[in-house]
């Protein structure tokens, strides 16, 4: 593995940011009330910092050294896309910030859940475990998998706000005692060697400039017989990086999502292998013959809901409810209620929807493509 460039951490700076752009937002209630509470002058500073990767640069006019560009600020990329786009995702998705399969007649967050039972039976995760999730979010899998498997975790996330959030969830959960959220940067992890039984990761990996990077950080981490799990964002290895159509379906997902650098399978499978691991299992989730794909909702299909409550989150995302968000927020940014910035954050999130779609349909990416692997003894 060529060697990565590290971004230096500088917990202090990102802690006084978020203080001052999101207030007292990562008490309330989450989604889009706490779209209402952020500082404007730091809004614009993160909105400037992360769109200046993007625009004016688009699918036909990308080249190497604006994706290495992206790759050397990968921790401030991903740190920035989330200050802006949290409370988006917690309006329109929950909590659990990932994809997942449907069976028939499921309801959606039934399904969301599944997903992570399903991630940790196939790690094998055992009552008292020590476990790491790398990338946690505001800890939505966390409690799930902490429920479920009756495990010890501890989230792993560079960005303050989610850290907040999460940490508040777990008390009013009353599971404090059994999962905690540190700030960090998952290229360099600040944990000693051999310190957990098992680390998983949902969707988040994607972030790093190198799968290599990460996942031998992981390695490193893991005790000695440990397992490793992960869903991963990756294109298909029938993705065409020289066909124009294929590559703005690729920067679409990036730009919505907060990714640096989306590499294929044939990368992240050689990848795990060159960072020490044993691979015990692989399987690309999306192609199970489901009766719903995994973005039937990001598709605004109404045909395919599993249950009443699941109207209202298909809705937001038709191209009329996502309309709809557009002039809403739109509204609340020329009568000074929402900060400049967040129409555009939402308009970016609209268009990555567009883009997952559109890769799902042409077998170009997958959001789930599991790997569970282990350190060797």
């Amino acid at each position: 593995m060529a060697p990565i460039a590290l971004e230096p951490e500088d917990h202090s700076r990102d802690a006084a940011f978020a203080k001052v752009l999101h207030g007292k937002s990562a008490g309330g209630r989450g989604g889009f009330m706490s779209m209402m509470g952020k500082d404007p002058v730091a809004q614009k500073a993160a909105v400037d910092e992360y769109f200046k990767h993007w625009d004016n640069k688009d699918a036909g006019t990308e080249t190497q050294e604006t994706r290495e560009a992206r790759k050397a600020e990968y921790a401030t990329l991903t740190r920035h896309y989330y200050n802006l786009a949290t409370d988006l995702y917690e309006y329109g998705w929950g909590a659990s910030f990932h994809f997942c399969r449907f069976a028939y007649g499921e309801p959606f967050n039934q399904a969301i859940a599944r997903h992570e039972h399903y991630l940790a039976h196939s790690m094998g995760l055992k009552d008292g475990m020590k476990v790491l999730d790398v990338g946690c979010g505001v800890g939505g899998p966390a409690r799930e998998i902490a429920k479920f498997a009756g495990v010890n975790i501890v989230g792993l996330n560079n960005n303050d706000y989610q850290i907040e959030r999460a940490t508040r969830y777990a008390a009013k959960e009353g599971m404090s005692s059994q999962l905690s959220f540190t700030k960090g940067d998952f290229m360099q992890m600040s944990f000693p060697a051999n310190s957990f039984d098992a680390v998983y990761a949902i969707e988040a990996t994607v972030h790093a400039p190198s799968l290599e990077g990460v996942y031998s950080q992981i390695f490193r981490v893991l005790k000695p017989g440990g397992v490793f799990g992960v869903y991963e964002w990756l294109m298909t290895d029938a993705y065409d990086n020289d066909n124009p159509k294929q590559r703005e379906i690729r920067l679409g997902i990036e730009q919505g999502d907060g990714i640096s650098n989306m590499v294929r399978i044939s990368e992240a499978l050689a990848a795990i292998k060159a960072a020490g691991f044993v691979l015990e299992h692989h399987e690309d989730l999306a192609d199970r013959p489901d009766t719903r794909p995994w973005y039937y909702p990001l598709a605004g299909n109404f045909r395919m809901i599993g249950s009443f409550g699941d109207i209202f989150t298909v809705a937001r995302m038709t191209k009329v409810g996502r309309g709809a968000i557009h002039q809403f927020v739109g509204l609340l940014e020329t009568v000074g209620i929402a900060s400049k910035g967040t129409q555009k954050t939402a308009d970016s999130l609209a268009r990555a929807a567009d883009a997952l779609v559109a890769g799902g349909e042409q077998k170009l990416f997958t959001p789930m493509y599991l790997m569970v692997a282990r350190k060797p003894q």
